[in-house]
């Protein structure tokens, strides 16, 4: 029943596709058109599928999935430049280099030195280490490769190209299709036909199993990294030729559209995920070629905006939305019954009458560094201290909830958008709106994610932050030039407008902050986010809500990163 459903999915799936591609032939621009877009979506899917499949394999064998894929194919396409038009080597021995010996003893060592040692450790703790590599590996590839000097990559065989007579097809294309072609053949081949890929399934299945039967699970996962090392690198390369030149961020942020196609076979099935990756860059190449994004919306149904908007980015944005409508139809999970930290995080807990201490002290702290590092430092500090707001959000969530969030900035951009727009000259009422609002907008979007734990909710909050950044925050009318005036605070007479006096003001919210949650940390609600981290099975046996204590949590988490952002400027 399950398979006529799954084959019923199927079918409708390419019956719809098939009535749009005739709809956008016949009114839309014609078969050549339509051809062009097509080839250009299945180039970008080709790439996408490398990249997605790096991911799947490296998850299946070890149970981390590598946020740092991204960074890992960007530092490989500078490599590749490097040896390729720095140092002059032919672009076969270069490409060789990099993907057979580079590429792989970086993913193995990142397997031996660092992921090896989380096997016991929680989801947060693995997707923590991952995020936190990624930053690593990006601020390697700036020091090593500085994003000052233009580095232009040129596609393979640049200028040549094959006449089909109604698509001139460049060998750059061609070679990354039957890129993503052959590591679709090789990794079936790895995986089913050899006894290394049998042993890497086997350690999928059942760790401890596959141990005693022979199988050396470590030696997997590290043959698994350098794997995913090497596609990571050969999607760098390919879209870094694709694209012309090489950009740090644009080649980081490619594992971001592969999140879509990796969710796409659920992070198990690699046809899938190939068949994902396809249907990505389809609708990401259709949707520049047809979508007309560019006017202004200054009104829908009879109503007109007080300000335009523009849904330009929304076509960049299609793997992303795709990411996030493939989680929330995924089934929801069940509670895991018996599950219970093996072992118990221990952390004091200070006084309340403590932290209201340590918050005069913070002012006197601040009014310190006011007075030692006048002008641009004092500015830079009080910038500092309101990020520190921000990440104090994730105290409640991350810390005591064990929700993984990947969108404390998208909240904070929320609530300075807030307090820049509605805020007036600095009110109070300004800076409760900005907090409210946050809160709400954080509810709203726990409200379909709520169903989710761990891995997939750390994805959904990811593409949250993704969608506001292209469809929000890059908005002119909201901020002019990129930038938005924020007033600082007046309460009863007293202005904070000076820098010396507003980081003095930072320094305070951020201790009343801290106390605020030492003192929740004390109440019911604190208990009881702590025992859902322990065992959320143990929760819902005592008749606690797990959806409705995660949406306060969210919420909350919300709130405070919009107050970090309303008083960022």
């Amino acid at each position: 029943m399950t398979r006529l459903g799954d084959r019923g999915r199927w079918g409708v799936g390419l019956a719809l596709f098939a009535g749009l591609c005739g709809y956008l032939i016949a009114f839309r621009g014609g078969f050549s058109d339509w051809l062009t877009f097509t080839i250009l979506g299945i180039t970008t899917g080709a790439i996408y599928a490398i990249a997605a499949s790096g991911l799947v394999v490296t998850y299946t064998t070890s149970g981390i999935f590598n946020f740092a894929q991204g960074a890992f194919g960007m530092l490989g396409a500078f490599a590749y430049w490097q040896l390729r038009f720095d140092w002059g080597w032919p672009a076969p021995i270069a490409l060789a280099v990099i993907l057979l010996v580079v590429a792989p003893l970086f993913g193995a060592t990142v397997e031996r030195v660092i992921m090896r040692g989380l096997e016991d450790t929680s989801e947060v703790t693995k997707l923590v280490v991952t995020i936190s590599l990624l930053f690593g590996v990006y601020q390697g590839a700036v020091v090593l490769f500085p994003p000052e000097t233009a580095r232009r990559l040129p596609g393979f065989f640049e200028g040549n190209s094959i006449d089909l007579g109604f698509y001139r097809l460049t060998y750059h294309e061609a070679i990354t299709i039957a890129a993503a072609i052959a590591t679709a053949i090789g990794l079936r081949t790895l995986l089913f036909r050899t006894r290394t890929g049998l042993a890497m399934r086997g350690v999928v299945d059942d760790r401890p199993l596959a141990q005693l039967n022979g199988a050396r699970p470590a030696r997997s996962s590290m043959l698994a990294w350098a794997i995913g090392a090497m596609l990571a690198a050969l999607a760098g390369v390919l879209l870094g030729g694709t694209q012309g030149s090489l950009a740090h961020i644009p080649l980081t942020l490619l594992v971001i559209n592969a999140y879509g196609a990796a969710m796409f076979g659920r992070l198990r099935s690699l046809p899938l995920t190939f068949v994902g990756a396809i249907v990505l860059g389809l609708a990401q190449s259709l949707a520049i070629g047809y979508l007309n994004l560019d006017e202004p919306i200054t009104s829908a149904f009879g109503w007109t905006f007080a300000r335009s908007f523009s849904l330009n980015g929304l076509r960049a944005a299609i793997p992303v939305v795709a990411l996030f409508v493939v989680l929330l139809f995924l089934k929801p999970l069940k509670v895991r019954a018996g599950a219970q930290r093996s072992t118990r995080e221990v952390v004091p807990s200070p006084p309340v009458a403590r932290w209201l201490v340590g918050t005069v002290v913070l002012g006197g702290v601040g009014y310190a560094l006011a007075t030692l590092y006048p002008g641009l430092r004092t500015f830079q500090i009080g910038q500092g201290v309101a990020l520190g707001i921000v990440m104090l959000s994730l105290v409640p969530l991350i810390g005591w909830a064990g929700q993984i969030s990947l969108a404390p900035m998208a909240f904070a951009g929320i609530g300075a958008l807030v307090m820049g727009t509605w805020g007036g000259d600095g009110t109070l009422g300004g800076l409760v709106l900005a907090v409210v609002v946050t809160a709400l907008v954080g509810a709203l979007v726990a409200l379909p994610a709520i169903r989710l734990r761990d891995l997939y909710l750390a994805l959904a909050t990811a593409a949250f932050a993704v969608l506001m950044d292209s469809l929000v925050f890059n908005q002119n009318s909201l901020f002019p030039n990129g930038n938005l005036p924020i007033g600082r605070l007046d309460l009863f007479g007293i202005s904070f407008d000076d820098d010396r006096a507003h980081l003095v003001l930072l320094f305070v919210v951020f201790g009343l902050v801290a106390t605020g949650l030492v003192w929740l940390r004390h109440r019911r609600f604190g208990r009881l986010l702590l025992a859902m981290k322990s065992s959320d099975a143990a929760c819902v046996t005592l008749g606690v809500s797990l959806a409705r204590t995660k949406l306060a949590v969210f919420t909350l988490s919300a709130g405070i990163a919009g107050l970090g952002g309303a008083l960022y400027g």
